[in-house]
């Protein structure tokens, strides 16, 4: 699911390009897309768009009237910018929004449609559709961690709530507590006050510099890539590679369609972390460290 760098990156493109220009019209291939029904998406057409902003994982577009396209990408959907008028031809394509300057497509692959549009008035509607999670970089230390601790979670379940962190999701949370040394499984409440401080730290350095990097590619084309996956992410994604700090082989834990990647050594004082998948079969054979693990895959 596209998070917070790369729905900047979206906006960061979009803004030269639609930016006081009319939205001529909205064209829709799926009608399971739109999840609202007043304003109705008509009313949006032949308004010039005053405002981009960004909700949560959401990309908003707002036009004259205070009315608001809330587009969310969900875990499979893409934008693209096309020459005007482009057509819906492709089995994955879900809608155009129509500008003089060129068509803003939404596709999404798979065959589950997750991806929405609500249109919304004003302030007030977006706020309806906002998790309510704080943004990263309009809170200081005390309020991220008042934030982090209003439940009793994992650090990695914890930074992927956007009712409590606004825009991170499962590849950013890997990163974040790779550079700032923390278990993922590790309970908000028992972190130190050292601990917390290298955690704020770290969200914020991870998200800035994957924002700049993403911004800078989003100067030369439109980000036609967006992905989980990326080769220069230090552990998520990188599973049996090896760690860019330490050179340990990174570690995983898969559950349902997600897995988190950490590095033992460099996260969690060498022990590795049970993987409901594997333990099942492992039973009382699961490794508790490195060395048990690779004596394991020497049987």
């Amino acid at each position: 699911m596209p998070e917070l760098p790369d729905i900047a990156a979206y906006i960061h493109a979009l803004e030269p390009r639609i930016l006081g220009q009319p939205l001529l019209a909205v064209r829709l291939a799926s009608v399971f897309l739109l999840r609202t029904v007043d304003p109705p998406l008509a009313a949006t057409e032949g308004r010039t768009v005053t405002a981009l902003r960004r909700v949560g994982k959401r990309i908003a577009i707002g036009v004259q009237g205070d009315l608001w396209l809330v587009l969310h990408l969900m875990i499979a959907g893409r934008l693209h910018w096309k020459p005007p008028q482009a057509k819906l031809a492709a089995r994955s394509s879900l809608a155009a929004l129509d500008f003089p300057t060129g068509s803003l497509t939404l596709t999404e692959a798979g065959s589950k449609r997750r991806a929405s549009l609500h249109v919304v008035r004003g302030d007030q509607g977006l706020y309806t559709i906002d998790p309510g999670g704080i943004e990263v970089f309009e809170t200081d230390l005390p309020g991220f961690r008042a934030a982090l601790t209003a439940e009793n979670r994992t650090l990695k379940r914890a930074l992927t709530d956007p009712r409590l962190v606004s825009g991170i999701g499962n590849a950013y949370s890997d990163e974040i507590l790779h550079a700032a040394h923390l278990s993922p499984v590790t309970l908000t409440p028992k972190l130190t006050d050292e601990e917390w401080a290298r955690l704020f730290s770290a969200t914020r350095s991870t998200l800035q510099i994957w924002s700049d990097r993403l911004a800078r590619e989003a100067d030369k084309a439109f980000p036609e890539g967006v992905t989980a996956f990326r080769p220069e992410f230090a552990v998520h994604g990188k599973f049996d590679h090896p760690c860019p700090r330490c050179g340990e082989k990174v570690q995983r834990i898969r559950y349902a369609d997600n897995e988190t990647n950490y590095c033992a050594r460099c996260q969690t004082g060498g022990k590795v972390l049970a993987d409901r998948s594997l333990s099942r079969l492992l039973g009382k054979d699961w490794p508790r460290t490195l060395d048990e693990l690779e004596a394991l895959k020497r049987r």
